[in-house]
């Protein structure tokens, strides 16, 4: 089955999109003229910094105020955020840029907000800034949650074409279970991970369902076109491991 239609009721809750390049040394002096560039959509700006954490076995003669501290904080790395009213968030270090959207539920489709154009917005502006030629990684990520109306094999295997090996452990007696696979999909890496988790202060269950697809070594000049690739390569396995019933429930319009 295509998906062709914006839901009422999407399971999509997270969407992400990432690439890499080599160390770029002078991007802090660039980060100003790209925040004017991106400020219409990211307002809210921050500078975080990601330092290591030390582990040390300090033996009972010794004390914390003994551990060597680096107070020019060398070890820390740069994050430069950018955040949008509407829960989406833009990451860059020196060497990688990220977009985390709570928000949009569709990648292109026309009806709603389309999390293709907000990657084009931002990357046109980036590769403005610094014109690298190649993206040592592109990549594509959809988390999505969706509903485990009973916690039995009939009806986990009604919704989902579950990866779940249910002959041999039948998923009401589990607490958790959990299936990862890395595979190749023509050019695109595919890692799928599917879990059934307990939902977050509730005793009820879900069916958490990581889409992550990604390329190397991309021509930056090529990198939509690349991503279109990757997204179709991750819109049909959603569309393989789901079935009619989830399409029905998604359709529902959620209650106020």
């Amino acid at each position: 089955m295509a998906i062709n239609q914006i839901f009422p009721s999407p399971t999509v809750k997270q969407v992400l999109f990432e690439v890499k390049f080599p160390n770029l040394f002078y991007l802090e002096n660039k980060i100003g003229d790209l925040q004017m560039k991106v400020m219409e959509r990211f307002p809210e700006s921050a500078l975080l910094v990601r330092r290591q954490v030390v582990f040390a076995d300090l033996g009972p003669d010794s004390k914390a105020t003994d551990l060597p501290i680096d107070t020019k904080g060398s070890d820390g790395k740069k994050i430069w955020q950018f955040k949008s009213p509407k829960k989406y968030v833009l990451n860059i270090t020196t060497n990688s840029l990220d977009i985390t959207s709570d928000f949009h539920k569709t990648y292109q489709l026309e009806g709603g907000d389309k999390f293709r154009d907000i990657i084009e917005f931002v990357i046109k502006h980036f590769l403005a800034a610094l014109p690298i030629p190649t993206f040592t990684r592109v990549g594509l990520r959809y988390i999505d949650e969706c509903p485990v109306l009973a916690k039995n094999n009939v009806t986990i295997s009604s919704y989902y074409n579950t990866t779940f090996p249910l002959s041999r452990f039948n998923i009401s007696d589990a607490t958790e279970m959990d299936f990862k696979a890395v595979v190749k999909r023509g050019e695109t890496f595919l890692r799928y991970v599917e879990s059934l988790r307990t939902m977050k202060d509730s005793n009820e269950y879900q069916l958490v369902m990581d889409f992550d697809g990604f390329r190397e070594n991309v021509d930056t000049g090529k990198y939509l076109q690349v991503l279109d690739e990757i997204h179709t390569v991750l819109s049909s396995e959603f569309e393989n491991s789901i079935k009619q019933p989830l399409v029905d429930f998604m359709n529902k319009h959620k209650q106020a």
